[in-house]
């Protein structure tokens, strides 16, 4: 059996996170319609769109690979995901809500943050400029989406709750 190496798991982690990305886009159109406030359900809208480039950005590192994009099962984000569908279904007409989903959303980024920065770097060990620089295009947005995620639940959603 050959012997596994950085390029085996930066593919592996690229599968990854092509899954994940699906699966988000999947999830936020739910947690955009079950959040109450307008600001949220854009912002989660805003963030779906985004979804849309990162999913095209890693394909392009798929064929950069000379791969057919393939995503392997993220037990992590399905995982992820399920506790943002409980939050929802738990505290459907609770005040507490718009708060909840900010969090699970959190949830979400800082998984996707590590994901990408890791890959990233990875990306930069293995001589893929090109890639890397794709990479951390999506980290930056990535991690601004988290910033957006914090003002929102500091700001609205937090104090609503409390």
């Amino acid at each position: 059996m050959a012997e596994k190496t950085l390029d085996n798991l930066f593919e592996d982690t690229l599968r990854d996170i092509y899954y994940a990305e699906r699966q988000i886009l999947k999830a936020l159109p739910k947690m955009a319609k079950a959040a109450n406030s307008e600001q949220l359900a854009q912002g989660f809208e805003t963030h779906r769109q985004e979804t849309e480039v990162h999913v095209e950005r890693l394909e392009q590192i798929f064929e950069m690979l000379g791969k057919r994009p393939r995503g392997k099962t993220c037990d992590a984000i399905l995982g992820i995901i399920e506790e943002g569908k409980e939050i929802m279904e738990d505290y459907k007409d609770a005040v507490a809500l718009d708060a909840g989903l900010a969090a699970a959303a959190q949830a979400v980024e800082h998984y996707e943050i590590a994901r990408y920065g890791t890959l990233a770097t990875w990306a930069k060990q293995l001589g893929m400029s090109d890639a890397a620089e794709l990479l951390g295009q999506t980290l930056a947005e990535e991690k601004a989406s988290d910033e957006k995620l914090s003002k929102l639940a500091e700001t609205e959603a937090n104090p609503k709750a409390a």
